[in-house]
């Protein structure tokens, strides 16, 4: 398939309005509490009897010190105790979870996310993953695709090699901008020696895949200043980057207040930075996966594009479709069966729960069918740029052109403005519709349409 992307200044001005990033549909915001512990337990039963692979996320909120930037669920503490008594409440959804799953169900996917997870002590890592592989069967290291997020300033050479040895074969490391400026700006001091070492570790341990996660529009950055940061990146080599846009939402994420928004960069020069970004990344090789995500062409990422089979969580894209995800910790939000589901949100409210031997799930949704078809072409669409109309008619035993009769003419402007194609056969995202895939997907949301005041709590696309 053709994975370039093209840059068209007028057409993102045009299409630029807030918008879901897709990581479910319907998106968390649909969920709500008439979904809890019985209906998660039924879903779970159903995906017994599937057979299904599964996914773990494990969620490790604690932090040494906030990145005003933050937008994540954390605990900012520099109390490093803290973590053990949560580990304990950790371990016990772990044994409640793990009973409700079948032994032939393999775990080929895990990922501890945060928060920062390696803000735990080598030995409390030693003690999670052992906790873990009791309660469940992961596969071998060679099918597995196991991942952790990593602060660079809160890892170093023995900490790789330990994760490589508990199975870890997959990192991303936050790096954000190695401008020392921005970086007082949003309290994060890293420097580039930090990352480096990291990096270089987790190559000579064997991780399979390395990524680096930056972001455009914090405070003070300018284009040659981000230029500088991505040319040093890229000299790194990293399989994988991500390079998302700072959404200033100070209304919702408190970290965020202590941001001056006088020092945040014109929506101009965050396109421009978007613009340059685009092109410095080609020319080095990289492809535009889609939705921020850039990879080498040998990638799993790339390859799975290209033949069709790439997919998209709540931990990003992947390439283990089939899997069911199980959220463990507070927070974490899973997807199981025809379902998903979250996790209590605070500390308190979720060792209450645990303490008294209850599952922490306290919201969720039960697709209908009508979900679950939509939810197919937006995947579609967003992880392949393209979406074959018979296949998806066979699949689901509808008539597409009648059953989209509403969403399809507002697919007709888009068609007017180069962003995709549209006939009997297929839908295909053309190169100008790609930094746009949002606005093509919300053309398919069916609870988007419904909000006669339109988005609430999305980020601008672009």
């Amino acid at each position: 398939m053709d994975q370039t992307v093209a840059f068209d200044l007028a057409l993102i001005r045009r299409y630029d309005q807030s918008g879901p990033r897709y990581t479910s549909y319907p998106t968390a915001v649909e969920f709500h509490d008439g979904f809890g512990e019985p209906e998660y337990r039924r879903a779970c039963a159903r995906s017994n009897s599937s057979g299904r692979p599964l996914s773990l996320y494990v969620h490790i909120p604690f932090c040494d010190t906030v990145c005003f930037y933050c937008a994540c669920n954390k605990i900012a503490t520099k109390d490093r105790s803290r973590a053990q008594p949560y580990l304990e409440w950790v371990y016990r959804e772990l044994e409640l979870q793990g009973a409700l799953f079948g032994a032939d169900q393999t775990v080929e996917q895990l990922h501890w996310g945060g928060g920062t997870p390696t803000f735990i002590s080598r030995d409390q890592m030693r003690e999670l993953m052992d906790h873990t592989r009791r309660r469940f069967r992961l596969a071998a290291d060679e099918v597995g695709e196991y991942a952790i997020e990593i602060d660079p300033r809160e890892a170093d050479a023995q900490t790789v090699v330990l994760l490589r040895r508990l199975g870890f074969n997959r990192m991303s490391l936050g790096v954000q901008d190695l401008d020392p400026v921005v970086q007082k700006a949003v309290n994060r001091i890293q420097t580039e020696g930090e990352t480096l070492a990291v990096l270089e570790a987790a190559r000579a341990e064997g991780f399979r895949s390395i990524s680096i996660d930056l972001i455009y529009g914090l405070p003070f950055q300018t284009v040659d200043g981000f230029i500088h940061t991505l040319e040093r990146i890229v000299a790194f080599a990293p399989d994988r980057l991500s390079v998302f846009n700072y959404a200033h939402l100070p209304q919702r994420f408190m970290p965020q207040r202590r941001i001056n928004e006088a020092d945040l960069p014109s929506p101009h020069t965050k396109l421009d930075i978007l613009k340059t970004t685009g092109e410095l990344l080609t020319d080095a090789g990289y492809i535009y996966i889609g939705m921020d995500h850039f990879a080498r062409p040998d990638d799993e990422l790339a390859v799975a594009q290209r033949s069709g089979s790439l997919y998209r969580n709540f931990q990003g894209y992947s390439t283990h479709a089939d899997c069911d995800l199980i959220g463990i910790g507070m927070t974490s939000i899973g997807k199981l069966d025809n379902s998903y589901s979250q996790n209590r949100r605070t500390l308190d409210e979720y060792c209450r729960d645990i303490d008294a031997g209850c599952l922490p799930v306290f919201q969720g949704i039960e697709l209908s069918r009508d979900d679950e078809i939509r939810r197919d072409v937006i995947t579609r669409l967003i992880c392949n740029f393209a979406l074959d109309v018979p296949n998806l008619e066979q699949t689901w035993g509808i008539e597409f052109a009648d059953y989209f009769s509403d969403e399809l003419p507002k697919l007709a402007p888009m068609q007017e403005d180069g962003l995709l194609t549209l006939d009997e056969q297929q839908i295909r995202v053309l190169p100008k519709g790609r930094l746009l895939i949002r606005n093509i997907c919300m053309a398919f949301d069916a609870y988007r349409a419904a909000k006669k005041d339109g988005p609430v709590g999305f980020s601008k696309v672009i």
